[in-house]
């Protein structure tokens, strides 16, 4: 495991600002941060914070105020995707 070496004095503002578990706010900011920029999937932040699926952490994405990252270019790839399976349902 990795880890960063801080002051005391720097631990203490941190552990005031985010708790004293620095570990857990740390891969939770990292999630965040790997999610709204897209270097994360939901199923990887799933794996980070110990979720059992990708559903699970879209829900705590957004419990934290990470907005879904969905383009329109992945509405059309499911819309596709969607009249394959169902041709019969657009009609």
């Amino acid at each position: 495991m990795k880890s960063i070496d801080i002051s005391g004095e720097i631990e203490q503002t941190l552990e005031r600002a985010f708790g004293t578990d620095l570990r857990r706010a740390a891969l939770e900011a990292l999630a965040i941060e790997g999610y709204r920029t897209a270097r994360l999937s939901a199923g990887e932040v799933a794996q980070v914070l110990g979720l059992d699926t990708s559903i699970e952490a879209q829900e705590w994405l957004a419990h934290h105020g990470v907005e879904l990252n969905y383009s329109m270019e992945d509405l059309e790839a499911d819309r596709l995707t969607l009249s394959k399976l169902f041709p019969d349902a657009s009609k």
